[in-house]
């Protein structure tokens, strides 16, 4: 039973020897094989692969892809006409000697990325300040990018090389601090505020206008209406007062009956109106005397 559980152990640590000795390297990785601290070899193919056991032989991965780096900190840069503004800028970079970039930037990505961000934000902070605000949003944006990303591989490909290569570098956003936004967004909120007032004023006095305009077209259109209704009012009196004075005229006797009729409408236009006459009176003239028959025909008594 002993000799089973020996030849079980043995097999065991056989076996986990075995596989620390094998590793693969994937197609977006370096793999750095390093023996007590030293490179021994970089591996760039993707593949199978074997080394001797820890802690004779160990295995360090680097990302070969192209990387991004953002900007991340709101500290501001003067312009060249002393103006505080922040930018936001990415570049895109990678390892290209995984050897280099091990002994002089780091074992990881990390590592890689906080240098290069340091360079490139004092790149910036170099450039910018050779240009005014309008430069840097306008026609001198690609000159200052292109600039910045020469500065910026100058520094990683000195004396001591880093092994990355940079790719592009470029900015995102440029924007004033922020006293000086809230500034500036004060300002055009009064600009605003002044253009829509003067653009108030002036609706309210063409309002004014167009109102006393048509008040005066509707007193002129009333006016003319009043007078044309006059008009035909009295020319339709002038008519009446011929036709009854033609008619009259023909029978002055049934005219003073017609008269009389009229008046009687006029003075008992309700039951409860009331008169009070001396008895003499020619009043009722009409209802008392022959008049009260029928007139006659013209040219019969």
């Amino acid at each position: 039973m002993n000799r089973v559980g020996f030849i079980a152990a043995a097999i065991v640590i056989v076996l986990a020897v075995l596989s620390s000795m094998v590793f693969i390297v994937d197609q977006r990785q370096f793999g750095i094989v390093y023996e007590l601290g030293q490179i021994k070899r970089v591996l760039k193919q993707p593949g199978l692969d074997f080394k001797l056991p820890p802690p004779f032989e160990n295995v360090l991965y680097l990302d070969k892809r192209l990387l991004n780096l953002e900007s991340t900190d709101a500290e501001p840069i003067y312009t060249a006409e002393k103006q505080r503004v922040v930018i936001d800028w990415y570049v895109r970079w990678r390892i290209s000697d995984p050897a280099e970039y091990i002994r002089n930037v780091g074992l990881d990505e990390s590592a890689g990325a906080n240098q290069l961000g340091r360079v490139v934000r004092n790149a910036f902070q170099a450039e910018i300040n050779k240009y005014t605000v309008k430069q840097v949003v306008g026609n001198k944006r690609e000159s200052l990018m292109g600039d910045v990303k020469n500065e910026v591989i100058g520094k990683v490909q000195g004396a001591k090389p880093w092994g990355i290569e940079v790719a592009d570098v470029r900015i995102t956003r440029v924007d004033y601090v922020a006293d000086i936004t809230d500034s500036v967004y004060r300002r055009m909120e009064a600009e605003r505020k002044r253009v829509a007032n003067g653009l108030r004023a002036t609706g309210v006095a063409e309002g004014e206008k167009i109102r006393a305009d048509a008040d005066r077209q509707r007193e002129v259109t009333v006016a003319n209406a009043y007078r044309d209704a006059q008009k035909i009012k009295g020319e339709g009196d002038g008519a009446a007062n011929r036709i009854y004075a033609d008619a009259f005229g023909r029978d002055p006797q049934f005219a003073q009956f017609y008269r009389s009729l009229d008046a009687y409408k006029s003075s008992f236009n309700k039951k409860s109106d009331v008169m009070v006459l001396d008895e003499s009176s020619d009043f009722f003239k009409a209802m008392r005397g022959p008049s009260l028959a029928a007139p006659a025909a013209p040219g019969r008594k």
